[in-house]
């Protein structure tokens, strides 16, 4: 089995190649050169590990939240390679990706994104005996929310700490936080969880895919 799986939805680009049992991973910062640099590095590590497009089972991609622009040109290049060779999706959640980094943690486990405006791309995680499970819906929040939703002892990491973390400290009874080693995705985590869901048969395809947008401010446009 071979996946290929990307996330854009940070200034990182997390590039993941899974094939038969041996797994490749890049996190390379890329801040605004993104649209420059995808296609390329797709390339090269195809190249580097004797595949090309074609010889992909699965393509998986990280849905979201996050940047907007990053979001649909990550989403756009899984579509279109899944197209190539008509093979399956596996979309996964952002957030999902940012919590299975997070290791074997006893508290409640809540990665936090930056959403720009004064809000939080958030969601909330337990880990029963290694087993991520995701215990509420995918939100946006703004500090006073999050505050509220998360009032028992939780562990907290994300871009949004970088902003919020003194603030959330003062409104937090029980909080701690994660360093910035684990603020972003990682392409690994990416590719494990996308092998639970073709396990589980949860696969989409290049139309059928969907981004997680929280924010419909940054997504709608008004008629006029």
């Amino acid at each position: 089995m071979k996946i290929l799986g990307i996330d854009t939805t940070s200034k990182f680009l997390c590039l993941g190649l899974y094939s038969d049992g041996r797994l490749c991973e890049y996190n390379l910062e890329t801040g605004r050169k993104l649209s420059g640099l995808l296609a390329l590095h797709i390339q090269r590590v195809l190249k580097a590990e004797g595949l090309s497009v074609s010889d992909i089972d699965y393509f998986a991609c990280g849905l979201g939240p996050g940047s907007f622009t990053g979001m649909r040109m990550g989403l756009a290049t899984i579509k279109g390679l899944s197209l190539i060779g008509n093979k399956p999706v596996v979309g996964v959640s952002t957030l999902d990706i940012l919590a299975a980094g997070a290791g074997t943690q006893k508290q409640l486990i809540v990665p936090a994104i930056d959403a720009k405006r004064g809000l939080i791309y958030c969601c909330s995680y337990t880990n029963d005996k290694g087993k991520l499970k995701r215990k509420s819906g995918y939100a946006l929040r703004n500090l006073e929310e999050f505050a509220q939703d998360f009032k028992q002892p939780v562990l907290v990491f994300g871009d949004a700490v970088s902003i919020y973390k003194d603030a959330m400290r003062s409104r937090m009874k029980h909080i701690s936080f994660l360093d910035k080693d684990y603020w972003f995705p990682k392409a690994g985590n990416l590719i494990e969880l996308a092998m639970e869901k073709i396990k589980n048969k949860e696969l989409s395809d290049a139309f059928t895919v969907k981004p997680i947008y929280l924010y419909s401010k940054e997504c709608q446009m008004k008629r006029r």
